[in-house]
């Protein structure tokens, strides 16, 4: 019997240890970022061409997060590398020009935008973000998402239909700390009917 009871204690110990690890990991609520701050997505002054890369260079980005794109007599389209580079605007893989966008980063990697006006890109109305992976290993890339403000004019493009509205992102290490706590309080309860199973 004090075997038993010796058990249980060790084991009760054992996973008071995991729910205070667990309990501790440090979940990043998701963001939504101001383009270029309080300037806003405007072309940037002639001596200022790297504005918004270098306002993206001071931020981190991670899936879930999301880029608010606030303009006016402008537009912002969603590119691939080589239209980012070539400031070619014929074909985006969507565009939008409602004075307000929402775009969700709902993958690692590099996200492309530039100004619907080929001089506006030119000097400097271009962003290159680059999203971190919250996760350890490698997902595969996937289109952005687009979430669009009550009201508005949706992104119009041949290839819009890869985009999809974005749902309210969640989160997933939350899920998973979540997770990692159920399985412990259900360990506890198994530990505790087996010590119930064998008392005399």
């Amino acid at each position: 019997m004090a075997s038993i009871s010796a058990l249980f204690c060790t084991c009760m110990m054992m996973m008071m240890m995991v729910m205070l690890v667990t309990t501790n990991v440090p979940v990043e609520a998701v963001k939504e970022f101001k383009v270029g701050g309080d300037m806003g997505w405007v072309l940037p002054d002639v001596n200022n061409s790297a504005t918004y890369n270098q306002w993206a260079s001071r931020n981190r980005f991670h899936i879930g997060d999301s880029l608010s794109f606030e303009y006016q007599n402008d537009s912002v389209l969603v590119v691939d590398k080589w239209d980012y580079y070539h400031c070619n605007t014929t074909e985006p893989i969507t565009s939008f020009s409602n004075g307000k966008s929402v775009i969700q980063l709902d993958r690692s990697g590099p996200f492309y935008f530039i100004s619907g006006d080929t001089d506006h890109c030119k000097h400097g109305q271009r962003l290159l973000v680059e999203v971190m992976s919250m996760h350890m290993h490698h997902t595969p890339p996937s289109p952005p998402s687009i979430a669009f403000p009550p009201g508005s004019d949706t992104g119009t493009s041949p290839a819009s239909s890869a985009i999809s509205t974005a749902p309210a992102p969640s989160p997933s290490s939350g899920i998973q700390v979540s997770a990692t706590l159920g399985s412990v309080f259900m360990a506890l309860i198994a530990i505790s009917v087996i010590f119930l199973w064998f008392e005399p």
